[in-house]
């Protein structure tokens, strides 16, 4: 892989790990001696499995722009509403950051199910895509893939169940 240039990346499908494959390239470009963003949507508060990235600042920064503690499909209308325009918030966070090229990498961990649920659109991602400058890597994660985001993805990652 050219290190110099960095790739856009869509891990995605049914199967398990997509985050941890993200995260583990997080780890992977700090040990380089580069710095990464993780946004996660879609997790609701309460999750707390990627605490431990908390060791690896300020190389490693997680944000999460939800309010709720809740899964996103367990809120009210009224909510969802309310954590659609969070969601957005995020991705235009995203966008700040890839244009002051604030990183080296940036994951946009479950923006494929923000875009499943209608939250952002196909533009919206192509818009934080066109933010990137060459080298800034980036990975968006989800369970499914459009073709609009397959199409200007470098590398698209399928993981799925076998057993």
């Amino acid at each position: 892989m050219d290190e110099e240039k960095g790739l856009t990346q869509i891990y995605c499908g049914p199967g398990k790990g997509k985050t941890s494959v993200a995260i583990g390239q997080a780890i992977r470009a700090v040990g380089h001696g580069k710095r990464a963003i993780v946004i996660q949507f879609l997790k609701g508060r309460a999750t707390s499995k990627l605490d431990y990235l908390s060791a690896l600042e300020p190389d490693v920064r997680l944000f999460r722009f939800e309010k709720k503690d809740k899964y996103y499909e367990d809120l009210t209308q009224e909510e969802k509403l309310e954590e659609n325009l969070n969601i957005r918030n995020g991705l235009n966070f995203a966008r700040k950051v890839l244009a002051t090229e604030e990183c080296d990498m940036l994951i946009l961990d479950e923006i494929l199910g923000a875009l499943e649920f209608g939250i952002v659109s196909d533009e919206d991602i192509l818009g934080v895509i066109g933010a990137k400058s060459q080298e800034t890597e980036l990975i968006m994660t989800g369970n499914m893939v459009t073709d609009a985001l397959k199409n200007v993805a470098d590398r698209v990652v399928s993981l799925e169940i076998v057993k």
